[in-house]
Order: structure tokens, then C-alpha cells, then sequence
């Protein structure tokens, strides 16, 4: 059974236990830069693409979203956009630079918090989402096991993903891209060294997440079912699941 998304990257930290430590103060750090980050990731596309696969996931006015690991409220805000009301939608993350940034554009509720362990009730949300966050979970069971506690029966979770290309080609150019490219332009245009650190680092958590299949069999395994998963461009992974 698998444990972390990812191996120890020891180029950042030495130990397993210094993981969620290394993550938080980076994430900290780089916070007033990320939706930058985010925008050159995506090329521009990320606000619709989010809203896009929401509606199709099924969420609709009246319901109530959980966002996990919601950094500066990206998925958030699409997701209070569809719904109607701020209020209904709740983002939850470990890092407090994330969550100030996330103030900053978001009414609703913003909580601070990890995945594996949700300051939440039982049953509370219809539908819970994790963008672009799952490879740093520090337990892939233990984080789905939560997500599914605190859905309601019935109730849908979203993960967004960016997966390893399948052709060697492609996954060179996007290495370049995330390695080299990015790294100049945060560093030329933030003088932040976070946000230069954050892109290569989304690299090698990519690289070396562990494969789609172990983490549908996870989702499994925890008790999920109608477990899929859509790919588009061959690297954007949808997740997706119902709480029986």
C-alpha cells in the first residue's frame, strides 16, 4: 500500500517527517506569487478549466463544497461562482501565507487545517475538492479516508491533477518548461525566492508521483466507488468519485 504521493526529495529535505514542514514554508513563502505561478502553469486557461470541471462533476446551487488544500481559493472561487452563495463553500489549508492571500479574494469561509487530519464534522459537504494538491499528501489512505468522513452519502470528490506525460518527448518539453522557464521568469519578474524554488519542485512531485492507477486503487480501497478518471492533453488528470 502506498504511503506519500512521492518519495523523500532529498534535494529539498532530508527526512519523510520534514515534509509537511518543507511544504508549508514554502507554500508560505511563495503565496503572494501564486496565482502568477498558477496563470503561467495553466497559460491563461486555469479559470474556466476549473468551473468547466465542476459543472460536470454535477455542482449546482444549493450545495456545499469542501476545498482541500485550497491554497488562494483558485477552485474555491469557481466553485462559490456555480453555487451562488460564498458561504456555502469552505476551503480548508495547512499554510497561513496560502490562506491571507485567499482572504484577499474570497468571502467565504477559510479554515486552516491538513488534509489528513479535517477539522470537520462527519457527513457535512455534498462535494469536496483537492486542486492540484494531492502530491503532498503525507498518506494517500489516511487523506482520502478523511475526505470520505467528512462527505455526506452520496456526495462527489474532485481531485485535479497534472500527471507525467506518456511520451518521453512531451515530458521533456514540460520539464524545460517547469525546470527552466518558469524558475527565470519568477526569478526575474518576483525576486522571490520561493516562487523560484515552488516550480521546480511542482516538477519532481509530478515526476515522481506514483502512477494514476495506485491512486484510484487508493480511492478504492477507502471505501470510494464509481472511482474514473478523464485526461486531457495527455498530463491533466480528473479524479473522481462517489461516497456510496
Amino acid at each position: 500500500m502506498p504511503g506519500a504521493p512521492h518519495p523523500v526529495l532529498r534535494e529539498y529535505y532530508q527526512r519523510d517527517d520534514e515534509r509537511h514542514p518543507f511544504v508549508v514554508a514554502l507554500f508560505d513563502g511563495a503565496a503572494r506569487h501564486y496565482d502568477r505561478v498558477c496563470g503561467l502553469v495553466s497559460f491563461g486557461s486555469g479559470r474556466w478549466y476549473r468551473r468547466w470541471a465542476l459543472e460536470r462533476l454535477g455542482l449546482r446551487p444549493g450545495m456545499t463544497l469542501l476545498d482541500v488544500a485550497t491554497g488562494t481559493a483558485l477552485v474555491a472561487r469557481a466553485a462559490a461562482e456555480i453555487v451562488g452563495d460564498p458561504r456555502a463553500v469552505v476551503g480548508v489549508d495547512p499554510s497561513a501565507g496560502m490562506l491571507r492571500e485567499a482572504r484577499r479574494r474570497f468571502a467565504g469561509p477559510l479554515v486552516r487545517g491538513r488534509a489528513e487530519e479535517l477539522p470537520f464534522g462527519s457527513a457535512r459537504f455534498d462535494v469536496l475538492t483537492i486542486g492540484y494538491a494531492l502530491r503532498h499528501a503525507a498518506d494517500l489512505d489516511v487523506a482520502f479516508g478523511e475526505c470520505r468522513r467528512v462527505l455526506k452519502p452520496g456526495g462527489r470528490l474532485l481531485v485535479l491533477e497534472i500527471s507525467r506525460a506518456p511520451s518521453r518527448a512531451r515530458r521533456q518539453l514540460i520539464q524545460v518548461y517547469f525546470t527552466w522557464v518558469l524558475p527565470w521568469i519568477m526569478k526575474l519578474t518576483t525576486r522571490n525566492r520561493h516562487a523560484h524554488v515552488l516550480t521546480r519542485y511542482y516538477w519532481d512531485t509530478i515526476d515522481t508521483c506514483v502512477p494514476p492507477e495506485t491512486i484510484m486503487e487508493a480511492l478504492r480501497r477507502t471505501g470510494f466507488a464509481d472511482v474514473r478518471r478523464r485526461v486531457f492533453g495527455g498530463v491533466l488528470s480528473e479524479y473522481s468519485a462517489v461516497n456510496p
